[in-house]
């Protein structure tokens, strides 16, 4: 395995040190993603050398995190897991009744951006997480026999803030671990430019989502301080570029905020700024998200109405945009997109 800060790096390390054979590497991959093996000691095809070490490193239980509060609804399932300095951070998984499943994870303990909707935002920045660490949420599903159809990083926190982001990707992608393909993939970002450039560099089969919340610069800077930095123009010619060098989709998603953005002056604006990108326009694809009240925030926000849902997509869709209202699950257990706080 290619040297990135990961436990399953220091596996191969440990197995070189103690001079044994390639295979015993292999055989730990093996229990871990194929016989879901839990603990070091219960692994007793390796050899009891290799086991001690193994334990005294990492310590028996393989994943590094720790599931202590589950909520159920209809077609979600939200994990608190605890990690091993005491921080907590939230994964959600979504259940399709086509038996398609999707997991939610969180990049980031909290996150620092602020964004004015957004529960997460209002718990501020604890600290990153690591690469085992965000790809653990998934391991313990892997775990319990569920099938990461699909993933997104639409958890907690921002993905691209984290430097770690790019070696957990590397873990996911990698064929001897959970070799997933790039487009089961999805990362939101804020508009994070560096980050979706490097994207684009080293990942670019994984699918983007780019949160937009709204069309004018000002309103904004007000809603999502981040545009102070990385203004929304800016962000749009990094996506033209990433669209152009890639021909993959991105999606633009906007949460509807009963009397701020949900307007058909808003609606226009977003038209014509995605009406105007050239060629590639058909490659923007609008996620209208209907708000998810949360009590977490500063500011009170309130839910669109359905008729304001659907003349914003109307002009959307009669100005030639790509567009669907997302369906949303786990709002009863504040498991929806903006809810997560802990």
């Amino acid at each position: 395995m290619k040297q990135i800060e990961s436990k399953y790096y220091k596996m191969s390390q440990i197995i070189s040190a103690l001079n044994l054979p390639d295979y015993r590497y292999e055989q730990v991959i093996k229990a871990i993603f194929t016989q879901r093996i839990e603990q070091f000691s219960k692994m007793h095809l390796l050899p009891g050398n290799l086991r001690e070490v193994l334990i005294q490193e990492f310590g028996d239980q393989v994943n590094s995190i720790v599931p202590i509060v589950s909520k159920d609804s209809r077609q979600a399932n939200k994990l608190l897991f605890q990690l091993s300095d005491g921080e907590r951070i939230e994964a959600i998984g979504l259940h399709y009744k086509q038996g398609w499943e999707s997991f939610c994870i969180s990049s980031q303990c909290g996150c620092g951006f602020g964004c004015g909707f957004c529960a997460t935002g209002t718990a501020g920045l604890k600290r990153n997480l690591t690469a085992d660490e965000i790809t653990d949420q998934l391991l313990y599903f892997t775990m319990k026999g569920h099938k990461l159809d699909s993933i997104s990083f639409m958890g907690m926190g921002e993905a691209f803030a984290n430097p770690h982001l790019f070696d957990a990707l590397s873990i996911l992608t990698d064929t001897a671990l959970f070799n997933l393909s790039q487009r089961r993939i999805t990362i939101s970002t804020i508009g994070i430019i560096p980050g979706i450039q490097r994207l684009t560099q080293d990942f670019p089969q994984v699918n983007l989502a780019f949160s937009l919340h709204s069309p004018f610069e000002e309103q904004r800077s007000e809603l999502m301080p981040v545009n102070k930095r990385y203004p929304l123009g800016e962000v749009m010619e990094t996506l033209d570029e990433h669209i152009k060098r890639t021909g993959r989709r991105v999606f633009i998603a906007y949460i509807l905020l009963k009397g701020v953005n949900d307007s058909k002056k808003h609606a226009l604006a977003v038209a014509q700024m995605l009406h105007g990108r050239g060629s590639w326009k058909h490659l923007y694809h609008v996620d209208l998200i209907p708000y998810n009240a949360t009590d977490k925030t500063f500011r009170h926000f309130d839910i669109s109405d359905r008729k304001s849902i659907n003349e914003f997509q109307d002009i959307l869709k009669k100005s030639g945009i790509h567009t669907t209202v997302r369906t949303q699950f786990g709002g009863d257990i504040s498991a929806a997109c903006g809810q997560l706080y802990c």
